[in-house]
């Protein structure tokens, strides 16, 4: 009797193990498929990254002498180019943009939203609001040095959920994130750009 339960068992280890193989091997025709299809798409769309900048900034409402709070308004003219032949871009809701100086977030507001089609740029502005913002008395001296220097370097940072679209489809939401450092002669509407510089990051889940 125990010579017999033994021998009923081994079928069952060698039927596991013929599934994990089974399963095993699926995963790797699907891992090399998937790879395969990404390489094709590769090659028929040539997908280039979107290229980011800041075309212009105007600052009102920006009285950093002021003792009490201050609520500084910004309008940004973001410049955002698709240089791809076959690729477009969804700009969806819940986008962010946020001036910051000296780690302080001085102003924020939202993108629009929009398609983006192939080989197209667009300049787009916003508006951002301040909401009761303190400036301590060394970020004060501060900017009033700067201001006498002419240079007055900001923080924009741009966050962009955005679906692609690839032909007839369009991907999950992705999120863009963009990093400018800019610097402007005067905290007035009439500011002019000194500088700017611009990076970014894709998160795609």
């Amino acid at each position: 009797m125990r010579y017999e339960s033994l021998t009923k068992r081994k079928p069952r280890r060698s039927c596991c193990c013929r599934c994990l193989c089974f399963t095993f091997s699926v995963l790797i025709v699907l891992v090399i498929s998937l790879g395969i299809t990404a390489g094709v798409l590769y090659l028929v769309y040539r997908p280039e990254a979107p290229k980011y900048s800041i075309s212009s900034v105007n600052i009102k409402n920006f009285n950093f002498t002021a003792s009490s709070k201050i609520s500084p308004e910004f309008d940004i003219s973001v410049r955002a180019e698709n240089p791809n032949n076959k690729i477009g871009i969804y700009y969806r809701k819940g986008s962010s943009v946020t001036v910051v100086y000296s780690g302080v977030d001085l102003s924020t507001g939202a993108l629009p939203t929009f398609y983006q089609p192939a080989n197209n740029v667009t300049v787009f502005q916003t508006a951002l609001k301040g909401s009761n913002v303190i400036l301590g008395s060394a970020v004060k001296s501060t900017l009033r040095n700067e201001q006498s220097k002419r240079k007055v370097p900001f923080k924009v940072n741009i966050k962009a959920p955005v679906k692609i679209k690839i032909g007839a489809v369009k991907t999950w939401e992705i999120t863009v994130k963009v990093n400018c450092d800019v610097t402007v002669d005067a905290l007035t509407v009439k500011s002019k750009l000194v500088s700017k510089d611009c990076d970014y990051s894709v998160r795609l889940w």
